[in-house]
């Protein structure tokens, strides 16, 4: 560290195997890339790394220790999941005094300039709350990349139906010229004044949200509250997603949850009503119509072919005085 003021904080979240076998080209992908374009991006950088295993001698731990000192860990000895980890990181670089924060998931490469391209963005234009790189689809198993769209951002389909731009389509340019709200959690950057000004009391993630959906939460604020947001195509990293949509018709979604984790169909029906209820009061009256068609397609596919999910009705009553409505 130089002792100047830190203007990025870059934070990643571990948790043991599932996370461990990416660091290898994780970090090297990261710390090549700001130490090739410090000066353009930044005058100081911290990486932070929040391991949410459970294990106390994590082998993340013990992996970024012995290969990447400079690397701040934090944990909490549980899985706290995405949203807490990131408030707290975030909370760290607020005390740091930074100007931006950089979510990133560590199943993912980066190609070089991909990080001062998009603080560049962020440079430029006071108005834009949060940007987002061009996110390709990473086949890890074959270590190769493709042209193929994993995200170019989060656009919102109808009234808080949100959708990955371009995801699963072939790249040519296509979603360039696009309109997105916000960043897609697997690769966001945000400006630290524009998430003090959505944060709910001290949290900037929805912490009734453990994970997924979560971002999709955070544009819409961003949104709503006059930030814009951008993706910046000459900005490309890779990414390894395990759990991607193949088209946005109803057959096609549901078709997709056919290679779902449960827990992931689980946590996005339910994240998916806490967002109706946060928001209903901002919508029109056909916003309104739309959501209640929708909602009740989730309802009546969960009662034909998952009908784990009707447990997540009694568990969104019972939290129902802890979400925040927005008038």
């Amino acid at each position: 560290m130089n002792g100047e003021k830190v203007k990025l904080v870059l934070g990643f979240i571990t948790y043991g195997k599932s996370t461990l076998k990416y660091l290898p080209y994780f970090l090297p992908s990261i710390t090549t890339d700001l130490r090739m374009n410090a000066r353009d991006c930044a005058d100081d950088i911290r990486i932070i790394a929040f391991d949410n295993s459970e294990e106390g001698d994590d082998e993340n731990i013990k992996y970024i220790k012995e290969n990447y000192s400079e690397i701040e860990i934090m944990r909490a000895g549980v899985n706290l999941g995405f949203a807490r980890a990131y408030n707290k990181m975030i909370a760290r670089a607020k005390e740091l005094g930074v100007e931006y924060f950089l979510a990133l998931n560590p199943d993912m490469i980066l190609e070089k300039g991909a990080i001062a391209k998009i603080v560049e963005a962020l440079d430029k234009d006071a108005q834009i709350g949060s940007v987002c790189p061009k996110i390709l689809k990473w086949d890890f198993e074959n270590n190769k990349k493709t042209n193929i769209i994993d995200s170019c951002g989060i656009s919102e389909l109808s009234a808080l139906n949100f959708f990955d731009l371009g995801q699963s389509e072939r790249d040519s340019g296509q979603c360039e010229s696009r309109e997105i709200i916000g960043p897609s959690g697997a690769a966001a950057m945000y400006r630290m004044s524009a998430l003090e000004a959505v944060k709910e009391g001290e949290n900037y993630f929805d912490e009734l949200m453990f994970m997924y959906e979560e971002d999709c939460d955070l544009a819409y604020r961003l949104k709503i509250a006059g930030f814009k947001s951008k993706c910046i195509s000459d900005s490309i990293v890779y990414h390894d997603r395990t759990a991607a949509a193949k088209g946005q018709g109803n057959i096609k979604i549901a078709l997709n949850r056919r290679n779902k984790p449960r827990i992931i169909k689980r946590l996005g029906f339910l994240h998916k009503h806490i967002i109706f209820i946060k928001y209903w009061n901002l919508q029109s009256a056909k916003e309104k119509l739309e959501i209640i068609w929708y909602g009740f397609k989730m309802f009546v596919f969960a009662l034909l072919f998952e009908q784990y999910l009707l447990k997540e009705y009694l568990y969104l009553w019972k939290i129902r005085k802890d979400i925040r409505k927005y008038k």
